[in-house]
């Protein structure tokens, strides 16, 4: 066993310790708006890798997410608010979750039995359903004004704007500071849960199921139960992305969960790549922080006008939209598998362009005798 430690700290481990190090890093380094970027990037990671799992492993489209990200968000704001229960943030955050699980569960019946463009079709009732009740609920939602998000607190600690003040290695941590610790544990969470199950038999099964349903059945794969199941799994990834959602953005309304945001998701995972969770991951960032980029950097970029200019140009939001509009467009032509798939190419290639050591004979290495370089062979 010592003699493998060795070797797994300089390779795969090694990687992840270094990579969860640099991702611990910014908060110490970078301002607000960055540490903003961050936290809705990971949190539409969380979201975008439960519908990779659903879309690209399961090949079940589904229209409505966004159903279930407010779901997590309100259920949590709820639960952990007043008016609402006031229970401890965290027991809150894990309610929401189950309860978007639940929701789910509700409607695998129909994913069980419904597949293709006809189960998009009816995911959206999902969406102006629950944009109804979101609107017309006002002692649990607030209405068309939204309710403030209470802060996440565990164990005395509180993630968010609060008291005490915290300083760490001279540098203030505010909300954005804490926060990004809190949406790194869950993003890290998502990342190995999903990757287990995509490797393990479930994930097998899956992706038995897109490829064809009655192959899979013939090799004994219970076809109703395992769509049911990714229905309800990328349910549950949906609600802790709007959990995060929700203390990222401190208020949550309901125009924010409309059907342009589940169409914003189905775009993370194309760009990114079908069925990765890498991809999906990488697909988030890009349709995430395109849009707060622009905003940002607007007076900067040809074309694109200031927010509330109102001169007639085009505005960064739209912008962003074209943008990643013609990625998609872009990746459906020259490459399917997304942008997982062309990092996958980029290192295969540079790993064939690696110049190899020549192989040597152990045999006759000159670290050895001529003379035993060939065994004797015994004589009567």
């Amino acid at each position: 066993m010592s003699d493998r430690l060795p070797g797994a700290l300089t390779g795969r481990g090694a990687r992840i310790v270094f990579l969860a190090a640099a991702l611990c890093l910014p908060p110490f380094y970078l301002d607000a708006f960055w540490l903003r970027v961050g936290l809705f990037s990971m949190a539409a990671a969380i979201g975008a890798v439960g519908l990779a799992l659903l879309t690209g492993t399961a090949g079940q489209l589904s229209l409505g997410h966004a159903f279930f990200l407010a779901t997590g968000a309100y259920g949590y704001t709820w639960l952990a608010g007043e008016p609402g229960p006031g229970l401890p943030p965290a027991l809150a955050a894990l309610l929401a979750v189950l309860l978007a699980g639940a929701a789910g569960g509700l409607f695998s019946p129909v994913a069980a039995r419904v597949k293709g463009i006809y189960l998009g079709i009816a995911t959206l009732a999902l969406v102006f359903l629950g944009h109804h009740v979101l609107l017309t609920a006002d002692s649990v939602t607030g209405g068309f004004n939204g309710r403030s998000v209470p802060p996440f607190t565990l164990g005395g600690f509180t993630f968010g704007a609060g008291d005490p003040e915290l300083t760490l290695l001279g540098v203030p941590f505010g909300a954005e500071e804490r926060l990004w610790f809190l949406g790194l544990a869950l993003f890290a969470f998502t990342w190995f849960t999903a990757r287990g199950l995509l490797r393990g038999r479930p994930g097998r099964a899956l992706a038995a199921l897109r490829d064809s349903e009655t192959a899979a059945a013939v090799m004994g794969v219970d076809v109703a139960r395992h769509r049911s199941a990714a229905f309800v799994v990328s349910s549950m990834y949906a609600g802790l992305a709007g959990v995060l959602l929700a203390l990222s953005f401190r208020r949550v309304v309901p125009d924010y969960f409309s059907l342009v945001l589940s169409v914003d998701y189905l775009a993370m995972i194309v760009i990114g790549g079908l069925g990765s969770v890498a991809g999906a991951t990488a697909g988030a960032v890009f349709v995430t922080a395109l849009p707060l980029l622009m905003t940002r950097y607007a007076d900067q970029l040809p074309l694109v006008a200031a927010p509330g200019s109102g001169d007639g140009s085009i505005g960064p939001t739209e912008a962003a939209r074209y943008l990643y509009g013609a990625a998609i467009v872009l990746v459906l032509l020259y490459a399917p598998d997304g942008l997982h798939g062309l990092a996958r190419r980029a290192r295969d290639r540079v790993r064939r362009r690696r110049p190899r050591a020549p192989a040597t004979d152990p045999a006759l290495s000159p670290s050895q005798p001529a003379a035993t370089a060939r065994s004797k062979e015994h004589t009567p």
